[in-house]
């Protein structure tokens, strides 16, 4: 397992919808969230390995989801 940590552009509940079928429907995600209360909107995600950060950023940009990587 691996933990994907990303600043994200999912501000509000009805985005949070918006990109739930996404998220529950991709493979190699095992858990999701997002902190909305955040200032940095948190997304968390658990995937496998198989998945990588890149190619989720990548999926999501796509998705018209914005990340960027949060600093250690």
């Amino acid at each position: 397992m691996e933990l994907l940590i990303f600043k994200s552009d999912i501000k509000s509940q009805a985005h949070v919808k918006r990109v739930e079928p996404l998220l529950n429907n991709l493979e190699g995600i095992l858990d999701w969230s997002v902190d909305l209360e955040d200032i940095d909107c948190v997304l968390r995600v658990e995937t496998t390995e198989s998945l990588t950060a890149t190619s989720f950023k990548n999926l999501l940009d796509s998705n018209g989801v914005l990340l960027q990587d949060l600093p250690d």
